[in-house]
């Protein structure tokens, strides 16, 4: 029977097992993977917290409930009306999906077949499972940015998997990409990353640094996952008529909102979720190639922070806490 990772208490990773199930069959339009890897985000400290559901509309999942959204591997079953040719060909699904119900954390997963994609040889299945989530969601520096040759483009939590494949796509468009992190401690390995320049917030005035890095004209994109008051901050390093792209929350609350910077420099402040992308079939199709290509070619190629074993999952998520990492923890399956 395969090894599935399941959440069995609301609260935190502690509430973690690792259970032996019954093989699943796949249902009409769905597949089943042999997992081969899986990666783990800090999404899920909230969907482990059952705070994700609160206010949401969204029915809380029953317990024990499955988990993981990004994955790699083999397929080797499909439902009814699912193209048999997909059979035996190493797939990384297009994410994020429904992880309570397609929840993939395991030696086997059911998913959406409409969202299989294979992935060029040239990446490891930990690579694989590092792809979709961080490449589609910093593709909002396109889709909503419009970034060009000559854009400055400022990336808050750029250690993220999401930040440093903004980094590369900010890069490959000709623009520079600005990383801002909070200590000192990963600057070094985000200008070998690609990194123009690199802003420690702990340390350095931002305002101050990007005058500095722009030579006085400002971010025209910003692309920030952190809210709260560091938009203030963020407004004030803009260029007129600069966007502000906000995707996450990681601030934890509230921060005031910078009128006389939105008005003064008549600034676009945006909200922005991947699922932007996915639900719109051109849009993600053409994003889809567009890294796809890249993949192949080597001008992308996502960024491991370390692997762990499925017995580890634990671990692993006290890995993340811990702010080591640079990229995507994933947790690797054995075949």
């Amino acid at each position: 029977m395969p090894r599935i990772v399941r959440l069995h208490a609301f609260g935190g990773p502690e509430n973690l097992k690792v259970d032996e199930l019954p093989s699943r069959q796949p249902g009409p339009g769905e597949a089943r993977l042999r997992v081969e890897a899986a990666g783990l985000s800090r999404d899920q400290f909230m969907f482990m917290s059952g705070h994700q559901f609160e206010g949401t509309g969204f029915v809380q999942p029953e317990l024990p409930s499955r988990l993981g959204y990004e994955v790699a591997g083999v397929v080797d079953a499909v439902g009814e009306g699912v193209d048999p040719s997909w059979i035996g060909k190493r797939v990384a699904p297009i994410g994020p999906f429904d992880e309570s119900l397609y929840g993939s954390l395991g030696e086997e997963g059911i998913v959406p077949a409409d969202l299989l994609c294979e992935y060029p040889a040239t990446l490891t299945p930990a690579e694989a499972a590092a792809l979709w989530v961080p490449y589609l969601t910093a593709y909002g520096v396109v889709t909503v940015g419009g970034i060009g040759s000559g854009d400055f483009v400022s990336i808050p939590a750029a250690s993220s998997a999401v930040g440093l494949a903004a980094i590369q796509i900010v890069r490959d468009a000709g623009a520079t990409p600005i990383a801002v992190t909070r200590t000192a401690a990963k600057a070094d390995q985000l200008r070998a990353l690609g990194a123009a320049d690199v802003i420690v917030t702990q340390d350095e005035d931002y305002a101050t640094r990007i005058a500095e890095i722009t030579s006085g004209r400002g971010v025209r994109v910003t692309f920030d996952p952190i809210g709260g008051d560091f938009v203030q901050e963020l407004a004030a390093a803009a260029s007129p008529g600069g966007i502000i792209i906000e995707y996450g929350i990681l601030a934890g609350g509230p921060g005031l909102f910078p009128q006389d910077f939105v008005i003064g420099k008549s600034l676009t402040i945006r909200g922005y979720t991947v699922g932007e992308i996915l639900s719109d079939p051109k849009v993600r199709e053409h994003a889809t190639a567009h890294v796809l290509e890249r993949l192949a070619d080597g001008r992308f190629t996502p960024r491991v922070a370390k692997t762990f074993q499925l017995d580890q999952v634990v671990d692993a998520f006290a890995y993340i806490q811990s702010e080591q990492q640079l990229g995507r923890t994933v947790v690797t399956v054995a075949s």
